[in-house]
């Protein structure tokens, strides 16, 4: 039996699946890798480590699924996060540690560049919003406060496209992660001048665009032998993960829906064949296809900051207990009363994008008093971050009608999770059997470029009918939409309190070792 593997390289870890043509699991495998935090706004990750557990999981899914029963891998389909910044040397050899969407090490030259006619014209033509996640000037920071790596670059890349390259040796770029670099004109899909002066680059110090159903030439023998593959195994290079979430769910033909992820970050997007136009700079416009767009605002804080909250005050000793613990947590939070008696959480933990673009935010609780208890910041959190993915979710709505909504990723399994969702939107919420909307869409693109759909149009009415469909109730929404005029208030007011204490975090930083953590 043929059959299709996709490669899901999210942020903490690699998701493999392995799909039979008509679409059903046959198997799946994930690992895990760190991130490092060396200083307050560093976001880094080991590119061999990443490639090494990719390679590790692919070879296991292989021994497993794929060899034992004789099937024919069809091909291997790549999705990945975006904004990530990875420089290499003529062989191909990192330069240190990539840079991911995460780091905010590049906010003063964002702001500036932001402020500028500059800015605004670069925000038109690449769809990317001006933000230290922008390689555009994650490349600019390099050049100016690492200049010994920057001249040393042959190669500005992405995590896909390094991975890509290792496995090929093809440097390779899809239309999606290209366009979120801030780097390309989506509108005659080559690298902007502009921009690459801006950033101090030529255009061959990036991969070749291309487009998201194109093929990076032969796996190298080496690895021929090692996964045990034919030398004409097809290789897709794919697309950027929330492209695919969005393609996974099916919405496509779009009018009027939405999808929401909240996995490690969160983002809600439509799609369509128009960018959305905002004066504000707002919302990005990524190109997935010809003709068409995904459009939309991300946030830094989504399933991370429940992590870090279970992290943090979860009963658990081991690692492998963690999971439990988050469990327990959930279903002490069904305990507490919608709105968690008047007990706020601003989950600017990793800084924020859309809709505030704030690099200094932060974290806070508000309306504390002496009757909360643990259980209440437990739900204040989760309440947190779908308030913030209703901010997106509201401003999306200025520019395009949303009339329901499509949830996957983590919070998508969370039944609890997408009624709250549903109440705080006030709109239903569907959550799809396949859960893994990234992967699917991966599968989707796979499947289409060998003849099972005609065309892309063509799998929007494929996917399976949803499996819940969640009911707003309309008091819980009165109630959140009290507390979320509160909560978007504090946003806007402590924007001068932020920049304060973010000022103060990095004036003391290196005289407290505890800022510097790995996250497993």
């Amino acid at each position: 039996m043929n059959c299709i593997i996709t490669v899901e390289l999210g942020t903490y870890g690699v998701k493999v699946f392995v799909y039979s043509l008509d679409g059903q699991v046959i198997g799946s495998m994930k690992g895990h890798y760190p991130t490092f935090h060396t200083q307050p706004d560093y976001s880094e990750q080991d590119p061999e480590q990443i490639f090494i557990t990719t390679l590790y999981v692919l070879k296991n899914v292989l021994n497993e699924y794929i060899h034992p029963k004789k099937h024919t891998v069809a091909s291997i389909c790549f999705c990945g996060s975006m904004h990530s910044v990875l420089a290499v040397d003529i062989k191909g050899n990192p330069l240190g540690n990539a840079i991911t969407w995460a780091d905010n090490r590049a906010k003063k030259e964002a702001q500036q560049l932001r402020d500028s006619p500059l800015g605004k014209k670069l925000y038109g033509e690449t769809g990317t919003p001006i933000h230290p996640m922008s390689p555009l000037v994650k490349i600019a920071w390099l050049r100016d406060h690492d200049r010994e790596r920057f001249a040393s670059t042959s190669k500005f890349l992405s995590i896909k496209s390094y991975i890509i390259h290792q496995l090929t040796g093809e440097y390779m770029i899809d239309y999606s992660i290209a366009s979120a670099t801030g780097l390309l004109n989506i509108h005659t899909v080559n690298w902007e001048d502009d921009a690459l002066q801006y950033a101090g680059i030529t255009a061959d110090k990036l991969a070749v665009v291309a487009p998201i159903s194109s093929t990076a030439g032969n796996l190298k023998k080496a690895y021929q032998q090692s996964l045990r593959l034919p030398a004409d195994t097809k290789i897709l290079i794919g697309s950027s993960d929330g492209c695919l979430a969005t393609l996974g769910d099916g919405i496509i033909k779009g009018e009027g829906k939405a999808s929401i992820t909240i996995e490690d970050s969160g983002a809600v997007r439509v799609m369509g064949t128009s960018v959305l136009q905002d004066e504000q700079m707002r919302f990005f416009n990524y190109l997935l296809a010809d003709n068409y767009y995904i459009s939309g605002g991300p946030t830094n804080n989504g399933g991370n900051i429940f992590e870090w909250f279970t992290r943090q005050f979860g009963d658990f000793i081991h690692q492998f207990d963690m999971e439990d613990s988050m469990g327990q947590l959930l279903e002490d939070a069904t305990n507490v009363p919608t709105g968690s008696d008047g007990l706020l959480f601003m989950p600017y933990l990793l800084g924020e994008r859309a809709p505030i673009w704030n690099a200094n935010a932060k974290g806070a609780y508000f309306g504390i008093n002496i009757k909360h208890e643990r259980k209440h910041f437990i739900r204040a959190t989760i309440e947190g971050i779908l308030y913030e993915i209703y901010s997106i979710g509201k401003t999306l709505e200025e520019q395009r009608p949303i009339t329901s909504l499509s949830v996957n990723g983590s919070f998508g399994t969370i039944p609890f999770c997408s009624q709250l969702i549903a109440d705080i939107f006030n709109k239903p919420v569907q959550v799809r059997p396949q859960l893994h909307s990234v992967s699917f869409g991966a599968y989707i693109l796979s499947a289409t470029e060998m003849g099972v759909y005609q065309s892309l149009d063509d799998t929007a009415v494929k996917p399976a009918e949803p499996l819940h469909v969640f009911t707003p109730n309309e008091q819980h929404h009165q109630i959140y939409a009290d507390y979320f005029r509160i909560f978007e208030r504090l946003s806007d007011k402590l924007a001068d309190e932020f920049e304060a204490i973010s000022n103060l975090q990095q004036k003391y930083a290196h005289s407290d070792k505890s800022l510097t953590h790995d996250k497993p």
